[in-house]
């Protein structure tokens, strides 16, 4: 029989992870070095940290820099709004190359993952939501696999939407998390959950997508199963960074 995953809490900057693998040098190390790189690019085009839309990288970018600005002309957001994303895949990644046959980085409700057995991971609304209930069951064989969130409410990124979460599946972290900010920001009322859905999911390269507003849900694409959600301490497990408002 397989041990249940344990979850550690890292610390880098103003980013809190949790992580589950094998090599968790190898896995720190990545997104040290990750954070580095974006830093040092940053410094030289200022510009990437602050555009709310689409630009072009200077010639010499990192390659999680291009992959955040394809994500960002994916979805018509800023670049800088693929970053948890991006940093989570390229961290497990790195732990995949070393041999992990079994990992989850968490990078801010951000996540990337490759599974040897199933994980049953919870959906978080906001504290009240009557939809806390429900968790995703997600299979080995779906894996690698992203999964993005982002809030209106929750958490201390730019937000124009007044949603209550947008959950992104795709095989792109990147992606998935430019599109979780699109959601969010595109969400103000009840009546705008169906419509965001379906532009939303007619991006290429998204697989699925949840929208909760209110006490009203939007469940479209392809998503991992939905099942009830029996961790009486899911709350306590959300992965939260020292700006956070998130109840």
């Amino acid at each position: 029989m397989k041990q249940s995953r344990k979850f550690h809490p890292f610390t880098y900057k103003d980013s809190n992870f949790k992580i589950c693998c094998g090599d968790w040098a190898v896995v720190t190390g990545e997104i040290m070095r990750q954070r580095g790189l974006l830093e040092s690019y940053i410094a030289r085009h200022p510009e990437f940290k602050t555009s709310l839309v689409p630009l072009v990288l200077l010639d010499d970018a990192p390659p999680l820099t291009v992959q955040m600005a394809e994500a960002a002309v994916a979805t018509g957001v800023g670049p800088l709004a693929a970053v948890a994303g991006g940093i989570a895949q390229a961290a497990a990644l790195a732990g995949i190359a070393s041999g992990d046959r079994d990992i989850v980085v968490d990078n801010g409700g951000d996540c990337f993952m490759k599974l040897d057995r199933p994980l049953t991971m919870g959906i978080h609304a906001g504290r009240n939501s009557p939809f806390n209930h429900l968790a995703f069951r997600i299979l080995p064989e779906d894996t690698p696999l992203s999964i993005c969130s982002s809030s209106s409410n929750m958490g201390h990124s730019k937000s124009f939407g007044k949603c209550d979460l947008a959950t992104i599946v795709s095989k792109d972290a990147t992606l998935a998390d430019a599109a979780a900010t699109l959601a969010a920001n595109l969400v103000c009322t009840v009546d705008d959950l169906r419509p965001t859905a379906e532009k939303i999911t007619k991006i290429p390269g998204i697989l699925g997508v949840l929208l909760v507003k209110d006490d009203k849900i939007a469940l479209l694409g392809s998503l991992p199963e939905i099942v009830e959600n029996r961790d009486p301490e899911t709350s306590l497990k959300i992965t939260r960074d020292i700006n956070s408002n998130q109840p």
